[in-house]
């Protein structure tokens, strides 16, 4: 017999529909049901791909008595945190403050009833006690004694917990200062927890922090914070980027074998992941490492990407457009099951030269690196070692390396396959056709442009409705959009511009402008709020500065404004980006090294990247955009066609001339037109070698 969740849109909703819990969804229903019974809710949150969420619920949902328990005393309400990322960054907030610690998944709290404040928290609970914790049925009889014994006790907590959830966005903001010392002191502490042998922050578990990455990336091609005392050189940012990314790629949270990235490893060496495969981190390194690659001028690093680019398609491609969200780490019950080797599998499916290649170059020589039985592919040695160990020309050792891969790929694909999530969620895709365009651009490589086209196009098709995004691209989805939908949306937008002019598209992303503008600006402070102001009202409103798994909405809204603002002319979109710049400088105080998204546009404030227009005929169009797509990664050239009709704003006066013409700005600040592609590509090589050529900061309000 089935719950409630049996036609929930979500599959991680779905997994919990047989469960002898009298699960709920959120929704006002639910809600009204624990007042009416004047019981407390208990609020479980995760998502499909979670492994712990899977193990509490195997031992606990699944469990008849325990689910007794929870209907008996409890009205049960299951959440999806990929679906309600709102109710997910309240309530980790919220067990942050009552127990002090990070949360995670799955996140379990109490809410009373009458106010939806959570009194209890905490995440994983065992059946039985265990390291530390409770058994979960006797946590759950003794918090429902606690809250019928001690109301006023209840009242008094959740009145204090909300006035701190009140206040914690409420900090004025910082006097404003247009320098770069918040770079540096991020910087700093970079340099500080880095590891210097295996790259990323020392210690364990180890997470791909792309943010970060880019922003040494953007300190060792254009300064700013390095002339802070203390601050690390641009050659060290290089050095800590080359190695983070060299590691990540040669290590276990790389798939060796079909590409991509697992989520993070749980050891100080990128050795052994959590094995589950986001969307979202494909969609951020896949454009770092092509960015990479065309900085360090690596072709190891545009495979990484290109690999990445080609296992989106691959292993998380929807038949109807756009990216499933996840893979599971577990398969046929066991976590990383589809992944293990023996050595006995590999001399089972491989000739004896490509086995022998491949013992070498995955360290299967080694002892076993996955409890004691078993290897996760790593690695170990570089190609140059292999080929050198086999006497082989290295040639020789990638055509058998690569006979390995293919061999060993099409017998993992015969396994039993981890589940895959299959929401669409509008962010995440937004994220994911931002990085193929950028990736497309960087590697002059047109299939990666096609698959972001492609990607957009289901998202304008499924999400966009009435002059409003829907969170879950799915013509069955109701669910508002929140800022990250709209933000992230508009930068891919913008990205494909760089790739290719259309109309359209221009026209859409001033109309997503407009409504991130229009529904989430906090207009008495500046910034945006992550739920548009007619949202469902939850206990705190966040507007989010730091970067998490994901960028920070405002980080990436404030960005794409400020390139909008500066192709059109458009000053609303200007005084908005350097509105909530100016409220998020008391972030820059407290901690930036939490938001290196923010501090990226803190850049582009302060020394505004350069930005090219040209408009050309159809005759002259190829060699202009040869000359664009060659300039530096942070240059922002769009070729306009002469066709282009009703441009808006600033585009409306640059008028195409046979031949072509070219204007080339750094903010507010332009040089002479250009009339040749030739002089062009040589003034936008000559600000990549000098640097962003002009400082400043977005126009003062008017």
């Amino acid at each position: 017999m089935t719950n409630r969740l049996a036609s929930a849109l979500s599959p991680y909703l779905r997994q919990h529909a047989d469960n002898p819990v009298d699960w709920w969804p959120w929704c006002p229903e639910a809600l009204a049901a624990a007042r009416a019974e004047g019981k407390p809710i208990l609020l479980s949150i995760g998502y499909a791909a979670c492994h712990w969420c899977h193990v509490m619920a195997h031992e606990s949902f699944a469990d008849a008595a325990t689910a007794a328990v929870m209907n008996a005393l409890y009205v049960s309400i299951k959440v999806d945190r990929e679906q309600r990322p709102d109710l997910d960054k309240v309530y980790q907030l919220a067990h942050q403050a009552l127990s002090g610690r990070p949360g995670g998944w799955p996140l379990t709290l109490v809410l009373d009833p009458e106010d939806l404040t959570p009194f209890f928290a905490g995440t994983y609970f065992p059946p039985v006690p265990r390291h530390g914790l409770p058994a979960f049925r006797d946590l759950l009889e003794r918090v429902r004694a606690f809250f019928d014994r001690e109301r006023g006790a209840v009242r008094d907590q959740n009145a204090r917990l909300r006035a701190w959830l009140d206040g914690f966005d409420a900090a004025a903001p910082a006097a404003r200062r247009a320098d770069a010392t918040p770079v540096a002191r991020a910087l700093q502490d970079i340099a500080a927890r880095f590891d210097v042998e295996h790259g990323g922050s020392r210690g364990a578990p180890k997470f791909p922090h792309a943010g970060e990455i880019e922003l040494l990336l953007d300190e060792a091609a254009h300064p700013q914070g390095a002339g802070v005392s203390g601050a690390p050189a641009p050659a060290d940012c290089a050095a800590m980027a080359r190695r983070t990314l060299e590691q990540m790629a040669a290590g276990g949270l790389h798939d060796h074998l079909a590409g991509g990235f697992f989520r993070y490893c749980v050891d100080a060496d990128w050795g052994i992941p959590h094995f589950e495969k986001m969307l979202y981190d494909q969609a951020q390194l896949l454009p770092l490492y092509a960015r990479a690659a065309r900085q360090f001028e690596q072709p190891g690093y545009a495979e990484v990407a290109r690999a990445i680019a080609a296992w989106l398609d691959a292993g998380l491609g929807l038949a109807d457009g756009g990216y499933a969200s996840a893979l599971d780490a577990d398969s046929e019950g066991e976590e990383g099951r589809c992944y293990l080797w023996t050595r006995e599998q590999l001399a089972a499916v491989l000739d004896p030269d490509a086995a022998a290649a491949a013992m070498l170059r995955f360290g299967l020589d080694h002892p076993p690196n996955f409890e004691g039985r078993a290897w996760h592919l790593r690695a170990v040695r570089p190609l140059a070692v292999v080929a050198a160990t086999l006497q082989l020309d290295v040639d020789e050792a990638q055509r058998r390396l690569e006979r390995a891969r293919r061999a060993l790929l099409a017998v993992r694909d015969r396994r039993a396959a981890p589940a895959r999530d299959d929401k669409r969620l509008t962010a995440w895709n937004a994220l994911a056709t931002a990085g193929l365009a950028r990736a497309g651009r960087l590697l002059d490589d047109a299939a990666l442009i096609a698959q972001a086209d492609a990607t957009l196009a289901t998202l304008r098709r499924l999400a966009w409705r009435d002059g409003r995004l829907r969170a879950l691209a799915d013509a069955r989805a109701d669910g508002e959009g929140y800022l990250d939908d709209y933000a992230f949306l508009l930068d891919a937008v913008l990205e494909l511009l760089r790739c290719r002019w259309r109309d359209a598209d221009l026209e859409f992303a001033l109309a997503l402008a407009a409504a991130l503008r229009t529904r989430f600006e906090d207009a008495s402070r500046g910034g945006f709020f992550f739920t548009a102001h007619d949202a469902e009202p939850l206990i705190q409103r966040p507007k989010p500065w730091l970067d998490e798994s994901l960028p920070a909405g405002n980080a990436v809204a404030i960005r794409a404004l400020l390139r909008l603002g500066h192709l059109t002319g458009d000053i609303d979109c200007l005084t908005a980006a350097e509105r909530a710049l100016d409220a998020a400088h008391g972030v820059f105080d407290r901690h930036p090294q939490a938001a290196p998204g923010l501090l990226r546009a803190l850049r582009d404030a302060i020394a505004p990247p350069l930005q090219a227009v040209v408009r050309t005929d159809a005759g002259s169009a190829a060699a202009w955009l040869a000359a664009a797509r060659a300039a530096p990664a942070e240059v922002d050239a769009f070729v306009i066609p002469e066709d282009a009709a009703a441009l808006p704003g600033l585009l409306a006066q640059r008028a195409a001339r046979a031949g072509g013409v070219a204007w080339v700005c750094a903010g507010l600040s332009c040089r002479e037109p250009l009339t040749t592609p030739q002089a062009f590509a040589a003034a936008l090589r000559e600000a990549g070698a000098r640097g962003r050529p002009g400082r400043g900061h977005p126009p003062a309000r008017p």
